[in-house]
């Protein structure tokens, strides 16, 4: 019986399977991360938002005010990154930015009126989205819990454990 982690031979002469492109689940990743950020991208100019600024709000409407910390660990991104992005959500009125006054080195990030009135309509994007898909309920709880799984593995796993 043939071991079901063997990848299939290839018929291109001199290549390497361990080092084909269609092999590779990075790629995978890589393919399907960009496909579904494209799909998002017309659900979420009306509401005047990129993806990544739609993480954060995301955040927000579930979490309610956050430090910039507590939101870049949230979504693994970071203060580089997030600070940028907050100023453009705070320049268009849905957050405000502000010291904590308990800790002046603190940054704590909340929602105004206008992002919280944006909650109602983002409430579609994720039902257009699933739509668009084209995946059952249960093919979607499925993924879901496969990329949650992965993710939770692949953050445990050492720099130094792929030299193995």
């Amino acid at each position: 019986m043939a071991d079901p982690h063997e990848l299939p031979p290839t018929t291109e002469p001199g290549s390497d399977p361990l080092l084909a492109l269609d092999n590779q689940v990075c790629f995978a990743l890589y393919a399907s991360s960009l496909a579904m950020t494209k799909l998002y991208r017309p659900l979420l100019a009306p509401l005047g938002l990129t993806y990544p600024q739609y993480l954060v709000m995301l955040v927000l409407w579930e979490h309610g005010q956050q430090s910039v910390n507590q939101i870049g660990q949230t979504l693994q991104l970071d203060s580089g990154t997030l600070t940028p992005l907050l100023k453009r959500l705070a320049t268009s009125g849905l957050v405000e930015r502000r010291r904590d006054p308990q800790d002046e080195r603190r940054v704590l990030v909340d929602l105004t009126e206008s992002g919280h009135q944006l909650r109602d309509r983002a409430r579609e994007v994720p039902k257009a989205l699933v739509c668009r898909m084209g995946l059952s309920a249960a093919e979607m709880r499925q993924l879901q819990s496969t990329l949650d799984t992965l993710r939770r593995q692949l953050g445990r796993a050492e720099p130094s454990d792929v030299s193995r």
